[in-house]
């Protein structure tokens, strides 16, 4: 009689520090659900990892479910894989970091299930040559990656029914391939379709396998799932199948199999992730490109095509992300840190939790919640390392280096209460401001730009599409093959930034740009400031540092272009929060010059902050600031976000004209596409006249008051 093995590989995660109701949502549609389900089938027998900011979630608000677990391994229902404790993308931190993670989360599976694990789950199947050496030498036996990756090497179909060796300078691991056909059948397509299929690929002889790696969130946290796998009974259904058919039909964790079969023989594979992140890492107009000839291959049946069609490489997300890349590199900047003080391992590794470092059908990245997250971590590895580095305090340092490693310098400004790091290149701007104590980044500000998705709202014929499918046909479809609005009218708020959004940028505009204008991007830039480069200086006296930026560059509006020096100056003390700011303007040409002078600021606050705590002081009386508004007059900002224990005061030593505004992106998700808040923008302008080699002169200064943090005596309004 034919047989075949069935291996599932069932993954659980939550992004580190997800809001407390996600968790709970997940734990009560789709982990406990699940585990009710494999206790009513124990024929039916799986492999399951949890991720580490899974399980510290699970023992402190479910404990029982981890030894209801325990109890399914004990009796060999269920193997426990391992992986990176944080959930990290392994391939991009350090060997020391991946051999660190993966020992921490080995050692937890140990304590709760009293077994060492052996095989690993790879976050996101983000795979690169070099990984089987680390992995070895952490003990690992096996881990699975899609076939996509095996299909890059011209391995398909009857090839992938078992497993694999590779190697990286003799160091062995067992592979597997996870099937993309069944990823998309479980639970999508009927039960009858799934062992129909697992029926039509079985052998004589029985040691086949085909094994599925995939999501657990799938089994009742997306959209639709839970009614069609628990309330309408597909799980039960299935689970009910596996063990009617069990004559033919073996489930078995891999593990089990790869200890028990011989391997296929020997493969290499190249860098590669599941097919969809591979698409998603594309730039825009390549990726709706690509997406495009793989949805056309696919209605023509093009199979002997597809199986070749590949594109995309997970690394690439650094660089059509800046905001990522800026990310990584200070990740790498806090571990070199903390491995010399060696303090704060812990808080770093909580700092690479993959989930913002890259963003497809999920909101990755974009979640400001789950970014401002990662720098918490980070902010708090480097404070465990500085307390060890710098015994003097309060203490403050500044050095030009290349962080984000583009071959041009940047001059990062660090000490105990905050770090200010200025892109001298691009702007002279302030790229990130970390407030230490607080662990928030206030320039963690996402840039709008342009998306593959985007295109598909301003496709009124596919959106009359989807809206028929939707009224014609109920069937429970994957995230990757719907298109769901969660707000109409997006089309409307597609905007694309220019320049990215840091703070301390320099704008020089005509008078008849509105703010409308700004916010759309839809004016013209009257300097050559805003994203070009400034010759840097600093100097330090004592506990006192001043940072100076020049740029001679020139000024168009009026159909004349005028040669005009900007100075800017940075001023911060070791024993403050806050930082003073003068500007030194002068025409350095023979015609007057009328223009708006604004400069520009970004910062990453709360929703709640930006929106209901913020209020302006012009003429000494104190209003409200709404969402969006135009003020003239104004002479201090003031910014309350609670939910971050932040007061920030903005001073203007001449009154400005203040716009203010929120950054918000067109973003997907697996709930659907929805306007997302990234931060919040403040323009102060002043209508500036110079004649030929005259100058101007104006002041700005920042106080804030956070958890831990210093203020100055004369922050009071």
């Amino acid at each position: 009689m034919k047989s075949i093995y069935l291996g599932l590989a069932i993954h659980n995660h939550q992004p580190l520090d997800n809001l407390p109701h996600v968790f709970e949502r997940a734990y009560q549609q789709a982990y406990l659900p699940m585990l009710e389900a494999l206790e009513a089938h124990p024929a039916v027998r799986l492999a399951l990892h949890y991720s580490g900011c899974l399980l510290e979630w699970l023992e402190g608000n479910h404990p029982h479910f981890l030894q209801r677990l325990a109890r399914l391994h004990q009796r060999g229902q269920v193997e426990i894989m391992t992986g990176g404790y944080y959930e990290p993308i392994l391939p991009i931190i350090p060997d020391a970091d991946k051999l660190g993670q993966i020992a921490k989360l080995t050692s937890a599976i140990e304590d709760v299930f009293g077994s060492s694990p052996g095989g690993l789950w790879l976050a996101e199947r983000v795979w690169e040559p070099q990984l089987p050496k680390v992995l070895a030498s952490a003990g690992i036996e096996w881990t699975a990656v899609d076939d996509n990756h095996f299909s890059m090497v011209g391995l398909s179909g009857d090839d992938l029914h078992g497993y694999y060796i590779t190697e990286d300078e003799g160091c062995p691991l067992r592979i597997f391939a996870s099937s993309k056909q069944l990823r998309y059948a479980i639970p999508w397509l009927e039960v009858a379709e799934v062992i129909s299929y697992l029926r039509s690929i079985a052998a004589e002889g029985g040691e086949r396998i085909v094994v599925m790696g995939d999501d657990g969130e799938k089994f009742g946290l997306w959209p639709g799932t839970y009614r069609h796998c628990w309330q309408n009974g597909w799980m039960e259904q299935f689970f009910s199948a596996l063990e009617e058919n069990g004559s033919w039909l073996k489930t078995v964790p891999p593990g089990e199999y790869a200890r028990t079969h011989a391997p296929l023989g020997m493969v290499y594979l190249p860098t590669a992730s599941y097919a969809e992140m591979q698409e998603w890492s594309l730039p825009p107009a390549s990726s709706r490109q690509f997406g495009q000839i793989v949805k056309q291959l696919e209605e023509g049946g093009r199979e002997e095509i597809l199986r070749y069609t590949h594109a995309g490489f997970w690394r690439y997300f650094l660089a059509k992300y800046p905001e990522v890349n800026w990310m990584h590199k200070k990740m790498l900047r806090v571990h070199h840190k903390v491995y010399r003080a060696d303090a704060g391992k812990d808080e770093l590794w909580r700092g690479q939790c993959n989930c913002p470092y890259w963003h497809g059908v999920f909101g990755g990245v974009y979640l400001n919640h789950i970014r401002q997250a990662v720098y918490r971590h980070l902010l708090a590895a480097e404070r465990a390392a500085d307390e060890v580095l710098h015994r003097q305090q309060p203490w403050l340092e500044w050095e030009m280096c290349d962080l984000d490693s583009d071959t041009a310098d940047e001059l990062l400004v660090e000490g105990q209460l905050q770090n200010i790091y200025l892109d001298t290149s691009e702007g002279g701007a302030i790229v990130e401001w970390d407030l230490r104590q607080a662990g928030r980044n206030l320039g963690a500000v996402m840039t709008r730009r342009p998306e593959a998705y985007h295109q598909e709202l301003t496709d009124e014929e596919r959106e009359q599409e989807e809206s028929l499918a939707r009224a014609t046909d109920e069937k429970v479809k994957t995230i990757h093959e719907t298109l769901r609005v969660k707000q109409r009218g997006l089309e409307h708020h597609l905007y694309y930034d220019r320049y990215r959004r840091a703070s301390l940028l320099d704008h020089f505009l005509d008078g008849g740009v509105a703010i409308d204008h700004f916010i759309r991007c839809d004016y013209e830039e009257g300097g050559d400031f805003v994203d070009k480069p400034y010759v840097p200086s600093a100097e330090q006296e004592g506990d006192r540092l001043t940072v100076r930026l020049r740029r001679d560059g020139r000024v168009r509006l009026d159909g004349r272009s005028l040669p005009l020096r900007l100075e800017k100056e940075l001023a911060v003390d070791a024993g403050q929060e806050g930082m003073q700011i003068d500007y030194r303007l002068a025409n350095m040409g023979d015609s007057p010059l009328r223009a708006v002078f604004a400069c520009e600021w970004n910062l990453s606050l709360s929703q709640a902050g930006h929106e209901r705590h913020c209020y302006h002081i012009a003429s000494g009386k104190r209003q409200r600031l709404s969402s969006v508004q135009a003020v003239s007059g104004v002479e201090r900002v003031c910014i309350e976000d609670p939910e971050l224990e932040l007061t920030l005061w903005l001073t203007a030593e001449r009154p400005a004209r203040l716009w203010r505004f929120p950054i918000e992106t067109v973003t997907n998700s697996e709930d659907g596409f929805e306007l997302t808040y990234q931060g919040s923008c403040m323009l102060l302008g002043w209508q500036i006249e110079l004649g030929p080699g005259e100058g101007w002169e104006a002041g700005l200064r920042w106080q804030i008051s956070s958890p831990g943090g210093v203020l100055g005596a004369d922050h009071a309004l």
